[in-house]
């Protein structure tokens, strides 16, 4: 089954999103998709109201996107006889209206620190539902887990030992998974800082037999890779397959494969416009036309002559294979003529994994005021925000989607007016490279003091994952938003609660 992505009705009355992208645009194009609540909330006042009132930026998010996407993959599954457990990811949003609709849908939840674990236990999340797999293990985390219950993925030899010795101390039992990675794909080893080489398995094993202990379990075999390649994950279940008939052999009560995020997005409308600003940048690189990203910037890439080599350090805004499909592909792909649902139900494994981004599409976004609007040098112009750059980044060099303009200037401050004037949006941390986008935009209809610029589709990971406090700047408040009740939004109880100080 492949699930519909929602997306607005462009000839609905009053959702015409040409108008909303008319206002600003990248110089070479990125228009994003627009989920159906966006648009009605971007053509009201109220909008401009929230921000008056909450401060900018403001986060608004929108959990039903969320669960939308989550039963699409618990379909995928259902329909291959497959037992299926997505466990949320919590590091990619902070809010708690995400972990309270995972604890409605009977999602796991994913945590990767002691407050996420805290914070959903809180929530009333039980601990069965939780596995923690932070990539530091602390004792106080590790006695945390301990103590509630909750299921902890082991990176290591050091962290299994300390599990071990707690064990013994607080005379508890635990169950673990075991984090695997370093397998061959296609001839070339993956290599990962993070858990065990499968090259160390017969060690692993022997530690196992070695250091008998009852209270502890080897429930499930974890892997995260690195990147969004299926096929690269076809190979890690065939290859990790054999070792969970291998632990069973030795004792070990296996039921669970955990194949980790990675499930990709398409943030895109259009895959010609993410191929042509490529070429664009290209040709501005090697000076065959003007720049379109600020002074030349490569987005990881680099000339060597006339030729621009190297890959662009940016996620992969435009994929054809996303979330559902892409998780089926997977589970359709033969090992030795039998497909993997069925080579994992055939054991009586479930299957688990860990999305994140996939769950989060379509499911925020992040409105910025504008404060000012000053020549930049050249054609350019600065726009200034009360934002920084850390409140929309993740380790991707720029975020690719065209912003959107929602007007109310104030005529009374300096504002540029319509034409074809070009610019960046800057943010206000004290740094020449506090840039929003990277990419040069332009602004048709003009751009002022008091206009809105909105940032489509952030919830996951671009709003929190590198988001701080420096000049100790507030952090952005985050606003939930039910289009059943579109008047009364309310505050998400990170905010309420005072939990983000913990964060």
């Amino acid at each position: 089954m492949k699930a519909q992505i929602a997306v607005s009705n462009e000839n609905a009355p009053g959702l015409n999103t040409d108008k909303l992208r008319e206002g600003c645009r990248g110089v070479v194009p990125l228009p994003g998709r627009l989920a159906d609540w966006m648009p009605p909330l971007l053509c009201k006042e109220r909008l401009h109201q929230w921000v008056d009132h909450y401060g900018s930026p403001l986060n608004i998010v929108n959990p039903e996107p969320f669960l939308t996407h989550a039963a699409a993959l618990s379909q995928v599954a259902s329909e291959r006889g497959l037992s299926f457990r997505p466990f949320f990811a919590r590091k990619a949003n902070k809010c708690l209206a995400f972990v309270d609709a995972a604890a409605d849908a009977r999602l796991g939840i994913d945590c990767a620190s002691s407050q996420e674990i805290q914070q959903s236990l809180a929530r009333g999340v039980s601990p069965d539902d939780i596995i923690c797999t932070a990539a530091v293990k602390d004792a106080n985390l590790l006695k945390l887990c301990i103590a509630a219950g909750v299921t902890i993925a082991i990176d290591n030899f050091q962290e299994l030992t300390a599990v071990d010795s707690l064990l013994w101390e607080e005379n508890a039992s635990v169950e673990l998974a075991l984090r695997m990675s370093g397998f061959i794909h296609r001839g070339d080893k993956l290599h990962s800082r993070f858990g065990f080489d499968i090259d160390q398995f017969d060690e692993l094993l022997s530690f196992l037999r070695e250091h008998p202990s009852s209270w502890r379990s080897i429930a499930g075999l974890h892997f995260h890779l690195d990147g969004y390649c299926a096929s690269q994950r076809v190979s890690a279940i065939q290859q990790l397959l054999p070792l969970v008939d291998v632990l069973r052999r030795a004792g070990e009560s296996v039921s669970f494969l955990d194949i980790g995020g990675g499930l990709p997005v398409c943030y895109l409308a259009n895959e010609a416009d993410w191929v042509s600003f490529w070429l664009e940048h290209e040709r501005a690189l090697t000076g065959k036309r003007g720049e379109i990203t600020f002074r030349n910037d490569p987005l990881g890439r680099f000339v060597h002559g006339e030729e621009v080599m190297g890959e662009p350090r940016v996620y992969p805004f435009y994929q054809q294979l996303t979330r559902e499909d892409w998780f089926a592909a997977i589970l359709d792909t033969e090992i030795d003529g039998t497909c993997i649902a069925r080579q994992v139900s055939s054991r009586g494994l479930k299957m688990q994994c860990q999305p994140g981004r996939s769950l989060l599409d379509d499911a925020g976004l992040t409105v910025a005021r504008v404060e000012g609007v000053k020549p930049l040098g050249g054609d350019d112009i600065a726009v200034q925000l009360a934002m920084n750059g850390t409140q929309c980044r993740t380790s991707s060099v720029d975020f690719c989607i065209d912003p959107l303009l929602v007007e109310r200037r104030d005529t009374d401050l300096p504002f540029s007016p319509p034409g074809e004037e070009t610019g960046y949006l800057f943010g206000a941390y004290c740094t020449e490279s506090d840039l929003i986008i990277k990419r040069r935009l332009e602004f048709p209809k003009g751009i002022g003091v008091g206009d809105l610029i909105v940032l489509p589709n952030t919830a996951g990971y671009f709003m929190h994952f590198l988001e701080s406090r420096s000049h100790q700047f507030s952090l952005a408040k985050n606003l939930v938003y039910d289009p059943a009740s579109p008047e009364v939004p309310h505050l998400d109880e990170i905010d309420e609660s005072g939990s983000e100080s913990a964060l």
